[in-house]
């Protein structure tokens, strides 16, 4: 066995120590936990440090320092089946250096959480097992601790009068609020969107009165709502850096809600017209398009429909 597979036995060892599932007990964990130790072949446990990381980032220095290369359509993997199970153990925290970063940011940063750190640096040791146990005594009150510290960081959302939920920090959440206040209480919340949770909320139920049949292979948009009084489904898309109604959205939300009783509305929403300027090229025809800053108003992209005086103006 080659030095560089001791180390990846080792990492692997750890993480096995601390507890985590088996699906964390693999090769691509223990070299997430190498990379954010910096523990390139050679250093002894003692040297490991703390750099903020993200997943790219992670996955170029294990290709660099133990010749692991990872497809780059991988990352989701290493996102979804290593780091956050570091994060809900406590192992590893997220965002350390700016917590209410959104979810999707290409900035964001994974980091060992210090007590974490302090105990590794005691592998191979005396000190390990006793630390050990010292530490796998008080991890749920640390585990406790940094998720009432990332529920802090997250959005309130009033859906129903006397409910709330709450959806990753970041502007799109932001936007997503906006959007969701400024049609209530004409509106009745069907779906929305996390970046953080593919399904933050869906009323199943209320979709399946309207003769719809989504499952969690559809793109769903960002927001669903239905205006009652129209008996309207919009289907909204939040906008802070990617992804209007264009036409081959357009076309995927058609099919995604084909047989709908209710008539489809296609509404992409910006947090300002500075933003929307950005995608003009790309909106569908026949769709609206709002902006945060300015609720009040709607932009038809229905050419002739809409034609006509506006009286008083």
């Amino acid at each position: 066995m080659n030095n560089k597979n001791n180390y990846i036995k080792a990492a692997q060892q750890i993480i096995i120590s601390l507890g985590l599932p088996r699906a964390q007990q693999n090769e691509r964990s223990a070299l997430c936990l190498l990379a954010l130790l910096n523990l390139t072949p050679g250093k002894a446990w003692t040297e490991s440090e703390n750099p903020l990381l993200g997943i790219t980032p992670i996955m170029k220095w294990a290709q660099e320092y133990y010749a692991k290369d990872y497809a780059p359509n991988t990352r989701e993997t290493f996102r979804r089946q290593s780091m956050h199970q570091f994060c809900d153990a406590g192992v590893v925290l997220y965002n350390p250096d700016k917590p209410d970063r959104s979810a999707n940011s290409p900035k964001a940063v994974y980091q060992i959480e210090p007590t974490a750190l302090a105990l590794i640096r005691t592998f191979n040791t005396p000190a390990w097992h006793g630390n050990l146990a010292a530490y796998l005594a008080e991890r749920e009150t640390l585990v406790a601790k940094y998720a009432m510290e990332r529920e802090h960081n997250r959005i309130p959302l009033e859906i129903a009068p006397g409910r709330q939920i709450t959806l990753s920090p970041g502007q799109h959440s932001e936007l997503i609020r906006a959007i969701i206040e400024d049609f209530a209480p004409e509106s009745v919340l069907v779906y929305v969107g996390d970046t953080g949770d593919k399904w933050g909320y869906f009323n199943a139920a209320l979709l399946v009165g309207l003769d719809v049949n989504v499952d969690s292979h559809g793109k769903m948009p960002d927001v669903v709502l239905h205006y009652i009084a129209k008996n309207w489904l919009l289907l909204v898309e939040s906008v802070t850096s990617h992804g209007p109604v264009d036409g081959k959205r357009h076309a995927e939300l058609a099919e995604l809600f084909a047989g709908a009783t209710a008539g489809l509305v296609y509404l992409t929403t910006f947090p300002n017209r500075a933003i929307m300027g950005r995608y003009l090229g790309e909106i569908a025809w026949e769709t609206e398009v709002s902006v945060a800053d300015s609720p009040s108003h709607l932009i038809h992209f229905n050419g002739e429909r809409f034609l006509g005086p506006y009286n008083g103006l």
